[in-house]
């Protein structure tokens, strides 16, 4: 079955990668694009358009309750939404998370594909690695508790493009 194509993007923390997870378990073909850590402001058009664009917005504040382990600032935050300016203007979908806890986004975001029509596989889609990460996806028979993170990760190397190509 050809799904179309759900991309993600957004402000750091706004919760890209958990919607993503959440979104292919209910059988949604959907990416991650960090559009926040690039300056190509329609790096979301490259390597396929998305059929659907959906927009994760955040505010300072609710950055640093989710995210204490970095240091957030202003001007960090407006250097993102400078970068996203672009995805955010084609977005089909924009939605600040900052005061949403990640199951009522995923149940907003899976409104809004139904009532687009959009077409979703009759099973789970297979996880994705972390946005930007080279770990592999975690198991998915090992669930974890909202928010945590695995300290046993297995650790992967990356292959240079050179190498690739070779």
């Amino acid at each position: 079955m050809n799904l179309p194509l759900i991309k993600v993007v957004g402000i750091s923390a706004s919760g890209k990668s958990t919607l993503v997870k959440g979104l292919r378990r209910a059988g949604y073909n959907t990416r991650p694009v960090s559009q926040e850590h690039s300056h190509m402001s329609d790096l979301w058009q490259q390597f396929d358009r998305p059929a659907v664009l959906i927009y994760l917005d955040i505010d300072l504040e609710a950055q640093r309750r989710r995210r204490p382990d970095v240091s957030w600032d202003e001007a960090n935050l407006t250097i993102e939404q400078t970068r996203l300016a672009h995805a955010r203007e084609h977005a089909d979908l924009r939605l600040n998370t900052g005061q949403l806890e990640a199951a009522a986004v995923l149940q907003l975001v899976v409104a809004f594909l139904q009532s687009q029509r959009i077409r979703r596989a009759d099973q789970p889609l297979p996880a994705l690695g972390a946005t930007g990460s080279a770990n592999p996806p975690e198991a998915e028979s090992e669930p974890e508790a909202e928010g945590a993170r695995s300290g046993k990760r297995k650790k992967k190397k990356r292959r240079k493009a050179s190498d690739a190509e070779a």
